[in-house]
């Protein structure tokens, strides 16, 4: 992985999970926050919902990693309510 995609992974990362937080109505989590959220929803999305979403290129990495980002903020949010 170079420096380019890194870059391009961390920029997805960061508006996917602004995105996720705003979806779920919770405050910004801050840059490195919203990156971190991102990043593991797309992991989340990539292992949840493989090939399920249509969209390619950009928009769909974007759209695949927030729906992943929201699954894992609903998550988080049922494991911190016990």
């Amino acid at each position: 992985m170079d420096l380019v995609q890194i870059i391009i992974t961390l920029a997805i990362g960061a508006c996917a999970g602004w995105l996720a937080a705003q979806i779920m109505s919770r405050r910004s989590l801050g840059v490195v926050g919203n990156i971190i959220v991102g990043v593991l929803g797309a992991l989340v999305a990539g292992f949840l919902l493989p090939g399920i979403l249509p969209l390619a290129g950009l928009v769909g990495q974007i759209v695949s990693a927030t729906i992943g980002a929201v699954i894992l903020l609903f998550v988080i949010g049922l494991v911190k309510k016990r």
